[in-house]
């Protein structure tokens, strides 16, 4: 408790905006399924919302990493709050599919600037790196008990009795008041960022530092590492509700509701791990991690063969590999946070927000990489063959991570 309290204040405002964006990211999906109904629009045309979210995040985060630490990480998450805050206002006033659109580009752009800046801030609130590798587990753990609470906060404001009404458009008011609110404590927060500072430089020399990074060892490795980790998280979450349906025959409601299991494993493995992080080093903890996961496939995934259709089946008499494969989420959940963390304090702050550039735009060529690949195995070799090849990644994360940890005792040394 005592590390949390030293400035606190920041800190709550990042666990704060990193819940708020958690919320607006994930609820793609669910949008997705209600446009079809809401404004008449083909399945096709509501999943170009999932690209126009992701792409942005990409794009901006290339261009304006660098540039972030001169424009100062407090007003690029205040721009951020800002931005998501008036396209929730226009969804309920100018409801139409165009509005939901420039919503999700607004959240991408938003989170490109918002993730730099909470990433690089970390660096400049801890004291070592295991209050780094701590927080950062803490602060990807409250991201998760944000996608929950999404979860929870759309399905209330849905009426299943009119399948097309608008009235899950209000859920953007509350959206909004809770942007708005981040936004006014955030300004309202001191914050010193004068560590993040690069005198002497100019933009063009960040821009091409950023670049240079990723042609070091230390970041080439880690680019990969942060690759693989993604391509395995997204392609399972993507796929398990189809998984749960075809695979385990859950009616559909349930096997979206059985999705959350795996949601609520990455929460709880992250909040665990914060606390894990703090004492130990993160080298053998994630050792431990990677083979417990590949355990975990290798005993759940044969519970799912043979599985009957049975029409009556409740959540008493489900399938074991319902409950036993999301709990992979317990020991994958460090492995994001605590990577990220030893790259960041094996450099020096300035860089910080530029590596975070890379952390962003990798994460996310991953996560489509992961849910692609994930995806046409599935249906050409079935679903357990694609949960299967997740154990190709996790042997390239445990070789990974031996050089990465080889390359951050070199630079830190």
């Amino acid at each position: 408790m005592s590390g949390f309290m030293h400035n606190w204040r920041i800190k709550f405002a990042l666990f704060l905006v990193y819940f708020v964006f958690a919320i607006l990211l994930n609820s793609v999906g669910t949008v997705i399924s209600l446009v079809d109904d809401t404004f008449g629009v083909t399945k096709l045309q509501a999943s170009m919302l999932e690209g126009f979210k992701d792409l942005p995040i990409a794009i901006v985060s290339f261009l304006v990493a660098s540039f972030l630490p001169r424009f100062g990480f407090r007003n690029a998450m205040m721009t951020g709050l800002g931005v998501v805050t008036l396209g929730c206002l226009a969804m309920p006033l100018v409801p139409a599919f165009l509005t939901t659109k420039i919503l999700f580009l607004s959240v991408g752009v938003s989170f490109a600037l918002v993730k730099v800046s909470v990433y690089s801030s970390v660096g400049l609130i801890t004291d070592d790196k295991k209050e780094h590798a701590s927080f950062m587990n803490t602060l990807e753990g409250m991201f998760m008990v944000g996608v929950l609470a999404g979860y929870g906060l759309f399905s209330y404001f849905v009426d299943d009795a009119q399948p097309g009404s608008p009235v899950w458009l209000d859920v953007y008011w509350l959206l909004a008041l809770l942007t708005a609110g981040s936004t006014l404590f955030i300004y309202f927060t001191p914050f010193d960022e004068s560590a993040a500072h690069h005198e002497g430089s100019s933009l063009a020399e960040d821009f091409m530092d950023m670049l240079r990074l990723v042609i070091r060892p230390i970041g080439y490795i880690f680019v990969l590492s942060a690759f693989l980790y993604v391509l395995i998280e997204q392609g399972i979450g993507t796929w398990l509700p189809t998984f749960n349906s075809e695979v385990l025959h859950l009616p559909p409601s349930m096997s979206i509701q059985a999705t959350s299991i795996f949601a609520a494993s990455l929460a709880l493995g992250r909040f665990s791990a914060g606390a894990i992080m703090a004492r130990f080093d993160w080298y053998p903890v994630l050792n431990v991690c990677v083979l417990a996961v590949a355990g975990l496939v290798m005993v759940s995934l044969p519970m799912a063969d043979g599985v009957v259709p049975n029409a009556d089946v409740t959540w008493f008499d489900a399938p074991a590999a319902t409950y036993i494969f999301p709990l992979i989420g317990l020991f994958l959940a460090p492995i994001y946070p605590a990577i990220n963390s030893a790259v960041l304090t094996a450099l020096p702050t300035y860089q910080h927000s530029e590596m975070t550039g890379l952390i962003v735009i990798f994460s996310a060529l991953g996560g489509t990489t992961g849910s692609m690949i994930t995806g046409a195995v599935f249906e050409d070799f079935g679903g357990s063959t694609a949960f299967y090849l997740s154990l190709v990644p996790l042997a390239l994360i445990l070789l990974t991570l031996f050089l990465f940890k080889r390359e951050t005792v070199k630079a830190t040394a």
